[in-house]
């Protein structure tokens, strides 16, 4: 029985058997996939909603296309986000302001106030996540000096 996380396990290098440290992933990455997968799957019931209320043919299929390459986009960034892609945390910050905007766009009326609602609350979640999760990828020890003029010592 192997008390170690996965990512505690080293590798040896091929320079004279010392162990390279493996890296740490990014605090909240699963977490963002799936928040991003939530986002996918509204925009799918949003795009089922527009299809069961169709009064004209040519703003459905628009509105369907939209939907579907917006769930298309925001699985492809919840993948890049599980294997830590950095352009995926920028494209889920996007997706996670423009989510707001897009939803309230509607105005949460009909039968599109519970997506609309979830979406406009996802987005905002998705955002404050993201820019959460977005001071952990520095390296250790970078920045060693204290930044606080208050804690220094006077040198009058």
């Amino acid at each position: 029985m192997n008390s170690r996380m996965p990512w505690d396990i080293t590798a040896v290098g091929a320079d004279r058997g010392k162990a390279a440290p493996a890296a740490r992933p990014r605090p909240g990455r699963h977490l963002l996939a799936v928040m991003l997968l939530t986002a996918a799957a509204l925009d799918l019931t949003r795009c089922g909603l527009v299809l069961a209320a169709a009064h004209h043919p040519v703003p459905t299929a628009g509105l369907v296309a939209a939907g579907l390459a917006a769930a298309v986009l925001t699985v492809r960034t919840a993948r890049g986000c599980q294997v830590g892609r950095h352009w995926a945390c920028w494209a889920a910050l996007l997706i996670g302001a423009a989510s707001a905007p897009q939803a309230a766009a509607s105005g949460f009326h009909g039968p599109y106030t519970i997506p609309d609602t979830a979406t406009a609350v996802l987005g905002v979640l998705l955002a404050v996540a993201v820019l959460a999760t977005a001071g952990a990828a520095g390296r250790p020890g970078q920045y060693t000096q204290n930044p606080c003029t208050i804690d220094r010592g006077a040198t009058w």
